[in-house]
């Protein structure tokens, strides 16, 4: 027992070191959302000047998504991590380093938020990619893993708001933007010391000679271990990519499409964005200030849902592995989905409401680190990056849409029918899992990654 600590320690750092980096740069991004919009409210005390920013802001997360992925295979998931942790602090530094002496002209400051924006998505793909060759590394179980790195990325949000709003009080938008520099260069710091290079993972080796890696994994025929060997821990820089980008780019999109079950995942999850930022961003800021009074209320809202979303995450990667699967699946997207706005159409006491937003958020905390489980062990290693970078910008597509329609709808036939029809819309779409074979895969996906770190 007390022989094998030190090398199963030693062989967890680098998946400890990475979802560190994770946590630090995605803070970052959240530091970065916050900031830019004040600041170009300030500068410009204009809501339309504010809501380009958005825009410029947004855009590059689809863009960056769709075209990135192939780059991030071609170069390698730890290279192509750092490099976009340095282009995004380098980028953000900028604004504040200019601002403060030469100038900075709006059309400037749009091109520095879109650049950065653009190196956001791939290098999320590229620590995203490195998760399961590190899981196997140090022995822990993919949908552990997933869970961890789901409560990660909501406790990043919830960090980098928090630092954002303190920041701009006491330092002002620019220092804030200063100080979230400094987080991108910390985050490559983190992965450039701790993350092996690739070949060099086969040097932690367990007790018998077996690689870390796991060679039964290699030859076992199914899931994450059949397709994550070759490239070390690192992942994709060890694989040979003779097609050009082009053909990269279409291969990655038509492994999406051609593979049934990410694909039904990833149509029901952009379906369903829609009407998660349809919520966020219309129907809840609008149910605070016209049915609860209180526009603060808003803040309780969110921040019982995150709450409750991180403890979900941190529960299942405890025990996701044994439990994860079709039917789980289903309700949590219920509870998450359905739940919120059927409590709002019936316009339960605030407090109710809080209890259900807590509820509902600690459903959807299991739901990313199931998706991830699931491509983790599916997608081939060659193609992992491309493939996470299609799925994100494909998710994200239909969000301008449904805040639009869910503007349109709520003048047009008022909040409460709005709500009712984003409910019954939401209920709809979770019960497709019932029904569509495509998703009979989620329990295999689950069994063949759960092998990788054992």
């Amino acid at each position: 027992m007390t022989t094998d600590a030190a090398p199963t320690t030693r062989r967890r750092l680098p998946l400890v070191a990475l979802l560190t980096a994770q946590l630090v740069s995605l803070a970052g991004n959240a530091v970065t959302v916050i900031a830019v919009p004040l600041y170009v409210l300030h500068i410009t005390g204009s809501a339309v000047a504010t809501g380009v920013a958005g825009v410029f802001a947004t855009v590059p997360i689809i863009v960056g998504g769709a075209l990135g992925g192939v780059i991030v295979d071609r170069f390698g998931f730890r290279v192509s991590s750092i490099v976009a942790d340095v282009v995004s602090g380098l980028t953000v530094l900028a604004i504040p380093v200019l601002a403060a002496t030469v100038g900075l002209p709006f059309w400037a400051l749009l091109l520095l938020v879109f650049v950065s924006g653009l190196f956001d998505t791939p290098g999320d793909s590229a620590r995203a990619s490195l998760v399961p060759d590190l899981a196997r590394l140090g022995a822990v179980p993919i949908t552990r893993a997933a869970g961890a790195q789901s409560a990660i990325e909501r406790s990043a949000r919830l960090l980098g708001a928090a630092v954002a709003g303190g920041l701009v009080v006491l330092v002002g938008p620019l220092g804030a933007l200063f100080i979230d520099a400094g987080t991108f260069a910390l985050s490559a710091l983190i992965v450039t010391l701790f993350v092996p290079r690739p070949g060099r993972a086969g040097a932690a080796t367990r007790p018998g000679g077996s690689t870390a890696g796991g060679e039964a994994g290699a030859t076992s025929g199914t899931g994450a271990g059949a397709r994550g060997s070759g490239a070390g821990a690192s992942g994709g820089a060890g694989i040979r990519h003779p097609e050009s980008y082009r053909a990269g780019l279409v291969a990655g999109f038509r492994f999406l499409w051609s593979n049934r079950l990410i694909r039904a995942v990833v149509l029901l999850v952009t379906l369903t964005n829609a009407i998660d930022v349809a919520g966020m961003t219309v129907l809840k800021p609008v149910y605070a200030t016209t049915v609860l009074g209180d526009p603060a209320a808003l803040g309780a809202m969110i921040a019982c849902f995150a709450g409750g979303a991180l403890v979900g995450s941190v529960v299942f990667a405890g025990i996701g592995h044994r439990l994860a699967g079709r039917g789980l699946f289903v309700a949590c997207f219920a509870v998450a989905g359905v739940l919120p706005y059927a409590s709002m159409a019936l316009m339960i006491p605030f407090l109710a409401l809080l209890a259900v937003m807590i509820v509902s958020g600690f459903a959807a905390g299991a739901i990313n680190p199931m998706i991830s489980t699931v491509m983790y062990g599916t997608i081939p290693e060659a193609m992992r990056a491309r493939v996470f970078g299609a799925t994100s910008a494909g998710v994200a597509a239909t969000m301008p849409l449904g805040a639009l329609v869910a503007g349109l709808a709520v003048e047009a036939f008022g909040l409460q029918a709005t709500l009712v029809g984003a409910a019954v819309l939401y209920g709809c779409l979770t019960l497709t899992p019932l029904f569509d074979r495509s998703f009979h895969g989620l329990a295999a996906a689950r069994l063949d990654t759960a092998g990788a770190g054992t």
